[in-house]
């Protein structure tokens, strides 16, 4: 998987001083994920935001059709994908996310003052991303998801982000991926050395929901403030 991300990307309205890299779940787009941007975006005009969508892959959940996919699963019961992990799926999306990272980073903007985050399978991909990169990152959020127990997890691992404070939300009506998924995931990157904190809504099912948002939007504007440019005379 040597081919970059095609995404959606929208500029801020003043002055580039962060970034937030948004992925989507299974067969999605970026697009999907316009409303939030469209939400949020005017209340950070200084943040950019990049919402890629993920290659084309043949699923086996889906009867081998191509569809835009982080990582393949062998069905849509979470249980099933316990049993069988596409490790290498996992890895390489995570490394494609990384590029995106850098691209950033190579644009002008220090890595800590990038928030990647990710609903579903773009929320596995970004905690995997979020544990095992070595960009200090602003932020890691999590939504509807889990992190991948991919073989050999525990030597990927890095120390960059251990201060890095992860927000992990979901819903306790989400049939899809339940919730004691993303506690278990807390309660392990916490053990781990991590710094984790786990949002449950009541009545929210596999989807983003209104206090939900309202809990990004206060974890974006701790972690990405305007930051004031004075000029040197």
């Amino acid at each position: 998987m040597s081919k970059s991300l095609k995404a959606i990307v929208i500029e801020p309205k003043e002055k580039h001083t962060g970034t937030v890299i948004w992925l989507h779940g299974f067969g999605d787009t970026g697009a999907g994920w316009l409303f939030l941007v469209e939400e949020l975006g005017p209340l950070f005009p200084h943040i950019k935001w990049i919402l890629p969508t993920a290659p084309l892959k043949k699923v086996e959940a889906n009867a081998g059709q191509l569809t835009t996919a982080w990582f393949d699963i062998p069905g849509f019961d979470k249980s099933a994908n316990l049993k069988k992990t596409d490790s290498k799926g996992m890895v390489d999306s995570s490394k494609l996310v990384n590029d995106l990272i850098q691209t950033e980073i190579d644009s002008g903007i220090p890595s800590d003052r990038i928030i990647l985050g990710g609903f579903s399978q773009g929320c596995v991909i970004t905690l995997l991303t979020g544990y095992s990169t070595h960009h200090k990152l602003a932020g890691i959020i999590g939504c509807s998801g889990w992190l991948g127990v991919i073989e050999g997890i525990e030597n990927i691992g890095t120390e960059t982000n251990k201060q890095t404070p992860f927000l992990i939300c979901h819903g306790d009506e989400d049939v899809v991926v339940k919730s004691k998924y993303g506690q278990a995931t807390a309660k392990y990157l916490n053990k781990i050395g991590f710094k984790a904190e786990f949002k449950l809504y009541p009545g929210l099912g596999h989807a983003a929901g209104l206090q939900e948002i309202e809990d990004i939007t206060s974890y974006i504007r701790e972690r990405l403030p305007p930051q004031s440019h004075t000029s040197k005379l």
